[in-house]
């Protein structure tokens, strides 16, 4: 499209065309300018005018803009006209604004242009669109009209009527049609002359049948209404009988109406028309008898049922079959309607108020001591039909099943039954879904049958269910357990309640709280109130790392419970107590799982769950063989990256809830992740709602003893060997990526992320190199000013960088300062890091480096007033675990986060990317690196350029 042209001071005309869609709109400047609405040359053409010449008039062709309809009307309707715009321009903004309002009110209808091509026109018009076109040619100055007509001896201007109404048909003959389908085609199939924008002919049957139709505007007309109406009701026993001796269905009725063109509130039927008044016979014109036989050829063309009304000599009304009325439903109403017959339905037969539900049965639990609910049952699912949203009684769904016709007399109303609905319910016999799937699908009042949500009714049994499910943890009357050596939180008291009634109910959960909010304390506490009940021992699962963590933390809160390691090579179950503790790791649980799900355990704890977080890893699926009457998650991220790792927490702890795995990611994961669909978004929010207790350290009234923690970017240039190298990486991986496709690119742009990370953070780290280290990195430079004010201070930092090889580097550096400093990695041992954390506490050395993989969940490092992000991990979910080593409940100083980011890299880019990211983890989603992969040639140049950031 063309830019549009400057309208102010310029006078403007329609040009009329054949057909009205090719009009243009002629912008020209009084006075015969060179150059109008400031278009080129090739945008300037001219146009023939009728304008005075003295007492006389002449014909004079003067340069114009001539604009398209198509770019025409978003000029004059899609803002007003300027304060300088001329009379004429004004007037024609009036009447386009006025032409688009009768397209919106569907005012228009096929006609055959002259030169035979398929066209649009505006109309019928009723009174008021007349009394509007009065006006608007009563306004309308001479230079608005000021065409010649054609061949006029003397010369004439077109009339302002006429030019207005040619202006209206182009309007709707622009509109009703696709800009871009410029194909000219011959003559062919009916509908392509008015769906082409390019000139197509008509063929010779459509342009005999327009002939028929056309109608003059200026006078009253008629157009053909059929009124559906259903049969009267009658006993049985009542009813006319058929050949074979059964009751035949009376049948429905077709009548003939006419609906007035000019007053649309007029109809009457045809069987009253000739005795009805002449002030309504005056509103249906005086053709009205030819209007409604060439109305009837024209819809038994398309619709060969109602020529039955050609045979009749007075034709009012015609019977109609079960199957005639049925095609009018799925396609003849549609096919009379391009015709321009008006098909009129009763209410029920057009509102489709007949429809299923889907219920199903629980059967119940056998013997004593089973808990609530089990996701292991099965249920039985029948479809319960229902009228207007009640449900019908067993009679009404039996003879609906029978019904042979797709209508029903139905609680005083007919009522419409597709086949659709009638295959269901035939095959009305109990089919088997799972307790879980159910208990989801009353959760979101929705249930997934044949690639469809219906609505669920869950059994009495469900619904209290349902109902306690909605109030678990509103009631914090579960008092704190016998044993506890320590005062909850209100928060905690809530978590210990939230996690006692889910376990008491048969299900599981994911207790997902902030990092430094206790979620072991509130674990401990479930244990010892279950061991109240005498519900057997707990198995904690947890990384290798924090093994120590645990055992402290039992020995600190629960002095009476046994503790037992199950890790090393002496470990065993023998003798295990009903009231005991075991801790184990991940990976004895890939090793052992057999000999673990040999014992009878009362609840399985899985800490640090996202560990588990991919359902087909090894150690995802050895966690599933060991049964437990309860499970439950312990995770401050429950999703990292992407929602099926929310799907193998929840899977674990309920089984079934969400569903199979593939049906979870095509019916939830891909709408939600790639369309951000509200929909699955609140359907996915009811269903896990229940069994996900998530609460931050923001949140009103959870941590208020908590000081302020203060987040910012540290923004540093390159050296000119770190710009250097990062421009030569670029160059070189690049165009290995742009030469390579599938498994092999995504592999090339994850290498160049790492490279260019590198870079960003050292060259030496880069190059392998150990030093020299001073003056070649503006992180490092920055690093070591945020070290002198840390440290004059006499306070302590985190450092966290994803690199262990960058980790020794910063250690060296810190070393070669005399800077006391701590390192911990993944190859620590865990009695040593415990040892390194105690001696930090302590402030035996105020630096702390730490990888992030190791060093980023399952410490409390309060003693740290400051962390630093070395590098970015981009992935809010990771860096904030990291940040919460030291900003947790014991913490009682401000924190400050650093997170250091060179100027004009990816790096720099990539920080906006995750605020935007960080708000769609916070909703469900998380994020990672593997995005970047899927990015085309040009977008990854883009963000990895070396240069300003947009």
């Amino acid at each position: 499209m063309t830019q549009q042209p400057d309208p102010a001071g310029l006078e403007a005309v329609f040009v009329p065309a054949d057909p009205p869609r090719a009009g243009v709109l002629a912008l020209w400047a009084p006075g015969g300018a060179d150059n109008a609405g400031g278009g080129s040359d090739e945008s300037t053409e001219g146009v023939e005018l009728v304008l005075p010449a003295g007492s006389r008039v002449r014909r004079a062709r003067v340069p114009a803009r001539l604009v398209p309809l198509p770019e025409a009307l978003p000029l004059l309707c899609g803002r007003p006209a300027p304060p300088d715009a001329s009379a004429s321009y004004r007037a024609w903004a009036s009447a386009a604004l006025a032409g688009v309002g009768l397209v919106a009110r569907g005012r228009l209808r096929p006609a055959a242009s002259p030169q035979g091509y398929g066209a649009w026109r505006a109309g019928p018009l009723d009174p008021d669109d007349r009394a509007w076109l009065a006006k608007l040619v009563a306004a309308m100055p001479p230079t608005a009209h000021a065409l010649p007509v054609p061949g006029s001896r003397p010369l004439r201007m077109s009339g302002a009527r006429t030019l207005v109404q040619a202006f209206w048909d182009a309007i709707a003959d622009t509109l009703a049609r696709d800009p871009e389908d410029q194909v000219e085609r011959p003559a062919g199939p009916a509908l392509t002359p008015f769906a082409a924008f390019a000139p197509t002919p008509l063929a010779d049957s459509v342009a005999t049948w327009l002939a028929e139709a056309a109608t003059d505007d200026d006078r009253p007309g008629a157009k053909l209404v059929l009124r559906i109406q259903p049969p009267e009701t009658q006993p049985l026993g009542t009813q006319p009988q058929d050949e074979g001796g059964t009751e035949a269905p009376p049948p429905f009725r077709g009548v003939l109406q006419l609906r007035s063109a000019v007053d649309p509130s007029l109809l009457v039927d045809v069987a009253e028309l000739w005795a009805a008044p002449a002030a309504v016979l005056a509103r249906l014109g005086d053709r009205a008898e030819t209007d409604l036989l060439l109305a009837l050829r024209r819809g038994a063309r398309a619709w060969p049922p109602l020529g039955a009304a050609l045979t009749a000599a007075t034709p009012a009304a015609i019977d109609l079959a079960d199957a005639d009325v049925e095609d009018l439903l799925a396609r003849g109403a549609e096919a009379l309607d391009l015709v321009g017959t008006e098909v009129l339905w009763p209410r029920e037969l057009g509102g489709g108020a007949l429809s299923l539900k889907a219920r199903a049965t629980t059967p119940r639990v056998a013997g004593a001591g089973e808990p609530a609910f089990s996701l292991r049952q099965m249920m039985e699912f029948r479809w319960q039909p229902t009228l207007d949203g009640a449900e019908l009684t067993e009679e009404e769904i039996a003879a609906l099943a029978e019904a042979k016709r797709p209508f029903l007399w139905l609680r005083g109303r007919w009522v419409r039954v597709d086949r659709q609905l009638l295959d269901r319910l035939r095959r009305r016999g109990p089919r088997t879904l799972g307790a879980a799937e159910a208990l989801a699908a009353a959760l979101s009042g929705e249930l997934g049958v044949d690639d469809e949500q219906v609505e669920f009714v869950p059994d009495e049994r469900i619904g209290k269910l349902v109902e306690l499910l909605s109030g678990v943890g509103a009631d914090t009357d579960v008092a704190a357990p016998p044993g506890l050596a320590a005062t909850l939180r209100p928060y905690q008291q809530r978590g210990l309640a939230w996690l006692a009634q889910l376990t008491g109910l048969g299900l599981g959960g994911c207790l997902a709280d902030d990092m430094g909010l206790g979620k072991t304390v509130q674990l401990i506490a479930v244990h010892l109130h279950r061991r109240s009940l005498g519900l057997g021992p707990t198995l904690v699962v947890c990384p290798t790392t924090l093994l120590g963590t645990w055992q402290r933390e039992l020995r600190r809160f629960a002095p009476s419970t046994p503790v037992r390691r199950y890790h090393g090579g002496a470990r065993h179950l023998d003798d295990l107590a009903p009231d005991e503790v075991v801790l184990t790791t991940y990976g004895v649980v890939r090793r052992d799982h057999a000999e673990l799900a040999d014992a009878r355990w009362g609840l399985v704890v899985a800490d640090e769950a996202q560990h588990a977080k991919n359902p087909l890893a090894r150690t995802a699926r050895a966690l599933r063989t060991i049964p437990a009457p309860a499970r439950i998650a312990l995770t401050g991220t429950p999703v990292e990256n992407h929602l099926s790792e929310l799907w193998s927490i929840l899977d674990w702890t309920t089984p079934g809830v969400l569903g199979p795995l593939e049906r979870f990611r095509q019916k939830v994961a891909v709408p939600i992740e790639r369309y951000r669909d509200p929909a699955a978004t609140e359907r996915l929010a009811r269903v896990t709602a229940p069994f996900l207790l998530r609460r931050r350290k923001s949140d009103p009234g959870i941590a208020p003893e908590l000081p302020p923690k203060t987040e910012s970017d540290v923004v540093v240039g390159l050296t000119t060997e770190q710009a250097t190298l990062y421009k030569a990486v670029v160059t070189e991986v690049m165009a290995e990526i742009q030469e390579s496709e599938g498994v092999a690119r995504r592999g090339l742009v994850l290498a160049l992320l790492t490279a260019l990370k590198q870079v960003c953070n050292h060259p030496a780290q880069y190059l392998h190199e150990s030093g020299p280290l001073p003056g070649r990195s503006g992180k490092l430079a920055a690093l070591d000013d945020l070290l002198d004010v840390i440290l004059a201070e006499g306070e302590s930092v985190l450092i966290f960088s994803q690199y262990v090889e960058m980790c020794r580097l910063l250690q060296d550096h810190l070393d070669s300062r005399g800077v006391r400093n701590l390192f911990l990695h993944g190859g620590v041992t865990a009695r040593k890091r415990e040892r390194m954390v105690a001696d930090f506490q302590s402030g035996a050395a105020p630096v702390f480096l730490l990888s992030l993989r190791a060093g980023g969940v399952g410490l409390t490092l309060t003693r740290a007033t400051h962390v630093v992000h070395f590098d970015r991990w981009w992935n809010p979910a990771v860096e904030n675990q990291a940040t919460d080593r030291a900003y947790r409940i014991g913490q009682d100083h401000p924190v400050q986060v650093h997170r250091l980011v060179t100027e004009g890299t990816l790096e720099d880019r990539i920080a906006a990317v995750i605020e935007s990211k960080r708000e769609l983890a916070d909703s469900v989603v998380g994020s990672g690196e593997s995005w970047i992969a899927d990015l085309s040639d040009s977008e990854l140049a883009d963000l990895v350029a070396l240069g300003s950031t947009p």
